[in-house]
Parts: structure tokens; C-alpha cells; sequence
């Protein structure tokens, strides 16, 4: 005979938990995106339900950047008091506990009678404030206030530092860029040049795919591309290079299609490529081999050469970004990896003189924040 067992789901503290972390983790998202109106405004709801309050608002030195609560004339009366409301607190970083005479509207209708103003603070400055509105304030209730707002100011907090790693990551890229087109342009275009006379046709061809590169290369917005989008333009890049050293040039490609949707930091496969190529061709004659393979949650990169290969020390100083390094490239690639994934997920560089030079990299297939742009 079977019973049948009736699920437990844990006590009343464990479910109260269970729904407060769920709650925060509904606002989460939003406050990552910055204290902007917009962003406010979609946390606010999960805000108020973490306090249970008639209503909160959260202010900053411009005015009420998001109401959430009583509506109708309620609203209207308490959120144009906001902003004055909230002054003190902007200014001294205390939090305030008003009563009636401070915030009541007058009418015996409307909920909300007293406020707990707490402030929310980023690197030691106040940004903004948390009021949260109710009919009777207690002692949990500021306790509750100052909490969430404690909690609201480190999410923002990680969105200032989200903000600056973008900022940092496009100054990689610029320098990057800045680095890479000198050597490449030039060389493309003395290749072109030499077809011209001899076979227009195959100019035209390779005028196109410097286009194409350069398009890719230099384009505006977005930090991130799919493998498959920067493998094509890898090909274009080694078109122009096998134009311009013949048979000198063997290029070997061992890709996973399991792997060609994987999001991944814009322009970190072709300097790899490019440096290959530099360094490969040194003795005149090389062949690169380029591989990316499927690992269940990661994909591995690597990109090797047969050449001359490169003392460890000059590669350390390459990844670690001092100047005058031969390797195009190399610390960008590596300090753009480790800001998007953590100090694990940078180059590992495997060379010796006179062994060639294997260059890998792991991307997570899934990663928070990681999208390609259009």
C-alpha cells in the first residue's frame, strides 16, 4: 500500500524569507541599470512590498524620480512634498523619522500619516533617499527602511562599477583599435595595390573584404559579438594577409558549430590572429592553426603558430600591458577578458624560443550582462 506524503515547504519564517528574497531579487535587475526615473520606478513596486508600506518614493536632488503606493489626489498631495521632505536627509545623510504634523495631508481618508526617510549612499555621497510612507511608524518599520535602503544603495553601487568597467572596456577597445589599424592598413593596402595591374579582378575582391573588415573592425556601440561574427571577420583579415604572403601562409580552422553562438568581447580573436600571423611568418614560411571547441558550459578558444615562438618574460610583459611589447594586442585581449569575467577567464600563453606559441582563452556560453549587439 502506498501513502501519499504531503510536501513540507518549510515553516512560516522559512517562506516569509523564501518571498523577501524573491522580492529583492525582482528589483535587482532594475536598480542595476542606475538611479535613473525609469530604472526607480520599475524597482519601487518590489520596493514597497519589501516594507508593506501605504506607499514610498525615492528622491533625489532633481525631485521624485518614482512614486509607488496611494494614488489619485493622495498622490498628488504627498509626492509633491517629496522633494522637501527628503531634503534634510540629502544633505545631513540621517535618516529622519516625520510624524503627522510633518506629513499629513489633511485628509482623514488618506493612509498616509507619518515617513521614514533613510538615505541611499554610494562611495560615502548621498545620492538619493528612500521614503517610505505609512499610516504609524514604528521602530521595525525604520529598521526595515534603512535596510532596504542599505541594500538599494550597494545594487547601485554595482551599477557605478558596471558603468566604469564599460567605460574602461570601450578605452581598451579605442587603444585597440588605435594599435591594430597601423600595421594591418598599410600592408592591406600595399597587397591591393600590387594587384591592380596584374588582376583588377582579384583587387576589386580583396578592395572588398578591406571594407568589409574595416566596417567591423571600427564600428560604433556594443562590446560584445557572437563567435560566429568574429571568425568572419578573421577570414577577411586572413584573405588579405594570404594575398599579400602567398603559399607562405597556411591557415587551419577546427571549429565546433555548437560554439558559434557564443557571445563574446568584440575583437578578441583577431589580434590573437594578427599576432600569429607577425610572429609566424618570421622565418619566412608558417602555418596557424585556429581551434574552438565545445566545453558543456565554456568555450575554449585557442589560436597557435608553428614560428619562432617568444621568450615568457616578453610575453609577460606584454599581458601586462608595458609598452614597447612586439605583441599586438595581447594585454588588451587579457585585461578585456578579465574585466567581463574575473582573473580565471584571462590568456593563458604557452611558448618557447624556437617552439611556436599557443594562445588560449574560456568563454562562458552564459554569462550576466553578456548580450551581442545588432
Amino acid at each position: 500500500m502506498f501513502t501519499r506524503r504531503r510536501k513540507h515547504f518549510g515553516t512560516p519564517a522559512d517562506k516569509a524569507t523564501y518571498a523577501t528574497l524573491h522580492t529583492a531579487s525582482l528589483a535587482s535587475p532594475h536598480l542595476r541599470e542606475g538611479l535613473t526615473p525609469g530604472a526607480a520606478g520599475k524597482a519601487s513596486r518590489h520596493l514597497r512590498d519589501l516594507l508593506g508600506t501605504a506607499a514610498i518614493a525615492i528622491c533625489d536632488s532633481s525631485g521624485v524620480l518614482a512614486w509607488d503606493g496611494v494614488g489619485g489626489p493622495y498622490e498628488s498631495n504627498h509626492r509633491r512634498d517629496a522633494k522637501a521632505l527628503a531634503a534634510p536627509t540629502l544633505r545631513s545623510g540621517r535618516t529622519a523619522v516625520l510624524g503627522a504634523h510633518d506629513v499629513a495631508c489633511g485628509d482623514p481618508q488618506c493612509p498616509i500619516r507619518t515617513a521614514v526617510v533613510a538615505p541611499i549612499v554610494t562611495e560615502e555621497r548621498v545620492v538619493a533617499v528612500l521614503v517610505a510612507y505609512s499610516n504609524n511608524t514604528s521602530a521595525a518599520l525604520v529598521r526595515a527602511t534603512e535596510e532596504v535602503a542599505r541594500w538599494v544603495s550597494g545594487q547601485v553601487e554595482l551599477a557605478e562599477l558596471n558603468k566604469e568597467r564599460t567605460r574602461a572596456m570601450e578605452a581598451e577597445l579605442r587603444a585597440l583599435r588605435a594599435q591594430i589599424s597601423p600595421h594591418f592598413i598599410y600592408n592591406a593596402l600595399a597587397a591591393i595595390a600590387s594587384f591592380v595591374r596584374t588582376d583588377p579582378e582579384r583587387a576589386r575582391e580583396l578592395l572588398l573584404e578591406f571594407a568589409d573588415f574595416s566596417r567591423y573592425a571600427l564600428r560604433r556601440g556594443g562590446e560584445f559579438t557572437t563567435l560566429a561574427d568574429e571568425l568572419r571577420n578573421v577570414e577577411r583579415y586572413l584573405v588579405l594577409e594570404q594575398a599579400r604572403f602567398g603559399d607562405r601562409l597556411k591557415v587551419s580552422l577546427q571549429i565546433a558549430p555548437e560554439v558559434l553562438p557564443v557571445v563574446i568581447p568584440f575583437l578578441v580573436v583577431q589580434p590573437l590572429v594578427e599576432n600569429a600571423v607577425r610572429h609566424g611568418l618570421e622565418a619566412g614560411a608558417g602555418s596557424i592553426t585556429i581551434r574552438a571547441r565545445d566545453r558543456i558550459n565554456e568555450a575554449e578558444i585557442s589560436v597557435e603558430d608553428d614560428g619562432a615562438g617568444s621568450d615568457p618574460e616578453v610575453i609577460r610583459a606584454a599581458l601586462s600591458g608595458e609598452t614597447g611589447s612586439d605583441s599586438v594586442g595581447l594585454g588588451n585581449v587579457d585585461a578585456r577578458l578579465r574585466q567581463v569575467y574575473g582573473d580565471t577567464y584571462g590568456l593563458v600563453v604557452e611558448t618557447a624560443l624556437e617552439a611556436g606559441t599557443k594562445v588560449t582563452f574560456r568563454i562562458p556560453k552564459y554569462s550576466s550582462g553578456v548580450h551581442a549587439s545588432p
